[in-house]
């Protein structure tokens, strides 16, 4: 029994949303340079601009919660099974600002269950990660984060599959690119792509995720 998967939401289409978002920032950007208010610099004469700055005022607090596809890398044994790659991905997670520009974020990813050597493997995360924010533009940032990811991971497969069955639990590298559009100053819209190094039983092996989703600042 195979798993339905968002199929749209491959690398391509975050690569694809992050230039969109960027072409729109910029396009804020430029309308508001222009408008009646061009000759004040101050924020105050850019609500945009202005709107983004209150989101990510030191000390401020987000919770996140992105939906989309998770991409498994893991073989597939010695047999011709069926082998599934992608199945849905959720995650949630919170963090806060320390500056303009950083933070720290902790968060939970269910990678799902992909059919794989005759049985199924399924993995999920609780990752901890520093976060940074570069503007482009009044309403648009791109996000960065480089941190860790403590694994659960259970692999089952058939007899002689030649894969490793049981479970798997460590920490290993994550890290992410996204990109984000500031609504009001407290909502945003986010398009991201994280990779996880995931320790599975036999060894490790990478887990991507390209996920879509709201951010709520308190």
């Amino acid at each position: 029994m195979t798993h339905r998967s968002f199929t749209f939401l491959s690398p391509r289409f975050v690569i694809a949303a992050l230039a969109l978002s960027s072409v729109f920032g910029v396009h804020a950007q430029m309308a508001g340079s222009t408008g009646p208010t061009s000759g004040n610099s101050s924020s105050g004469s850019d609500p945009f601009r202005a709107m983004a700055s209150t989101f990510y005022a030191p000390g401020t607090r987000y919770i996140g919660l992105n939906a989309g596809q998770s991409n498994y890398s893991l073989g597939n044994g010695v047999n011709n099974f069926f082998n599934d790659r992608r199945d849905n991905a959720y995650s949630l997670t919170t963090g806060s600002f320390t500056s303009a520009n950083m933070g720290a974020e902790i968060g939970y990813t269910d990678f799902g269950r992909i059919n794989r050597a005759g049985g199924t493997s399924k993995a999920q995360g609780f990752n901890v990660s520093a976060i940074g924010r570069l503007p482009l533009g009044s309403m648009f940032n791109v996000l960065g984060k480089l941190g860790t990811t403590y694994s659960h991971t259970d692999v089952s497969s058939a007899f002689n599959a030649g894969v490793a069955t049981g479970r798997g639990r460590g920490f290993g590298l994550s890290y992410g690119l996204g990109g984000e559009v500031v609504f009001t100053p407290e909502i945003s819209a986010v398009v991201q792509y994280d990779r996880h190094n995931l320790r599975f039983a036999g060894g490790r092996d990478w887990v991507g995720a390209s996920t879509v989703g709201l951010r709520y600042r308190f």
